[in-house]
């Protein structure tokens, strides 16, 4: 277990030994998720938005988007 201490400023320094093994630089957008009492820091790198894309499917196996698109021109067709 790796541990770091936060700052008078909220600020947490991430250890080098997990900065290099999850290629971890400055400014590197990082996502916080609360989830069961627990908090995880997830660095938002290009293979992160990969493993989760596509991930918000609806009812009926439509993607988030492709729902969002079928509604719109469904009330577009309501409006002629």
């Amino acid at each position: 277990m790796i541990t770091a201490q936060v700052t008078s400023k909220g600020q947490l320094v991430i250890p080098f030994k997990l900065r290099r093994k999850y290629s971890i630089t400055k400014g590197t957008r990082m996502v916080f998720d609360e989830e069961g009492g627990r908090i995880t820091i997830q660095p938002l790198t290009e293979e992160y938005v990969k493993s989760v894309r596509g991930i918000l499917k609806t009812g009926n196996g439509l993607s988030a988007t492709e729902e969002l698109l079928k509604e719109h021109r469904e009330e577009l067709a309501e409006d002629k």
